[in-house]
């Protein structure tokens, strides 16, 4: 475990320690973990070049104009909304639009791609004919990283993946349903977790390995996700997660704080590093166990504590690839990348 004091100690030195003109993606950043993510970046970083990711307009303004006054000297961020409002995404346009951002020529020795965009609605499916849950929780967060791993990988160093999602819950996977179609909530969570860990150690093996990828379990984090959730049920599961949350809730500042210590720490290198990559630790503080097992394996799932994978989660993971689960995942992906867009990235 590393201690939020640790965090904040490693954060304190991003000024003089990285270089100026980092340049960093955020995805679903106009609210909730993202948002005051990127705002812990931009207040630490030295003239940073931020491109950020959101669906409201109004959000993105202001987060913009919060982003000015933090980080004067930063480069003007780009509120990028390529990839559709809410009201359009139910009125069944695509998903796998290509975000101008992914085509951005001024991305040089892109650092850093942060994930965190999560929504919780009930639309059955995409137009594409993808279970809406699975589109948003694995599809689109895999598409948007082979989009952009180009660019991530020409960074002389740095080069990071952190998603937010469900890691440490990496469970059992359903070959016959992977859009979670007829799944329960109870057997989604594993199922989503176990694809997207899978998917980063498949890409890590395969495309970037001078890329480190981070699986990351916010914990409690009262971020408004449900808040376009309407009616009886998402009332009364408010009423009744409300102790839970008053009790167990980590403040989204310190959320913000955590996530950039995962962005930037050395604790978390590449698979194949030459070199510390990122903040050197402090005293105490090691290289983290990767999802393969081995320590500094360039791909981790962990959760807001930034403990090295677990070894049941590994359990699950070396069961899935023996059993042939993950290259039938790569099959399947790859597939509906190229029946969707012609192509499995760009």
């Amino acid at each position: 475990m590393v201690t939020l004091e640790q965090m904040r100690a490693s954060n304190a030195r991003i000024a003089t320690t990285l270089p100026p003109g980092l340049v960093a993606v955020f995805v679903g950043a106009t609210s909730g973990i993202g948002n005051t993510t990127l705002k812990q970046f931009a207040s630490r970083a030295q003239q940073p070049r931020i491109y950020f990711v959101g669906r409201r307009q109004a959000e993105g303004e202001r987060t913009q104009a919060e982003l000015e006054k933090l980080n004067p000297d930063g480069g003007v961020p780009l509120h990028q909304t390529g990839r559709q409002s809410i009201a359009k995404r139910r009125r069944g346009l695509p998903l796998y639009p290509k975000p101008r951002i992914c085509h951005q020529s001024t991305l040089p020795h892109l650092r850093v791609l942060d994930y965190q965009e999560a929504l919780l609605w009930p639309i059955p499916e995409t137009a594409e004919g993808l279970h809406y849950p699975m589109a948003l929780m694995y599809y689109a967060r895999t598409r948007f990283i082979l989009n952009l791993l180009p660019q991530l990988k020409k960074a002389p160093s740095l080069r990071r993946v952190v998603t937010v999602g469900a890691s440490g819950k990496e469970g059992p996977i359903i070959p016959s349903d992977w859009q979670a179609n007829t799944l329960s909530i109870l057997s989604f969570r594993p199922h989503a977790a176990s694809m997207t860990t899978l998917s980063l150690l498949a890409v890590a093996k395969k495309e970037a390995p001078d890329v480190s990828f981070l699986h990351v379990y916010p914990g409690f984090v009262k971020t408004g996700m449900s808040r376009e959730l309407t009616g009886l049920v998402p009332a009364l599961a408010r009423v009744l997660l409300a102790p839970a949350m008053a009790l167990l809730q980590i403040p989204l500042d310190e959320t913000g704080e955590r996530q950039l210590y995962f962005a930037t720490s050395a604790r978390f290198p590449p698979g194949r590093s030459e070199d510390a990559d990122g903040i050197m630790l402090g005293q105490g503080v090691g290289t983290a166990t990767g999802a393969d097992g081995a320590l500094g394996g360039g791909v981790y799932s962990i959760d807001y504590e930034g403990e090295g994978t677990g070894g049941n989660v590994r359990g699950v993971l070396d069961a899935l690839v023996k059993d042939g689960t993950a290259d039938r995942l790569s099959e399947h992906t790859g597939e509906d990348f190229r029946r969707i867009t012609g192509s499995a990235a760009i």
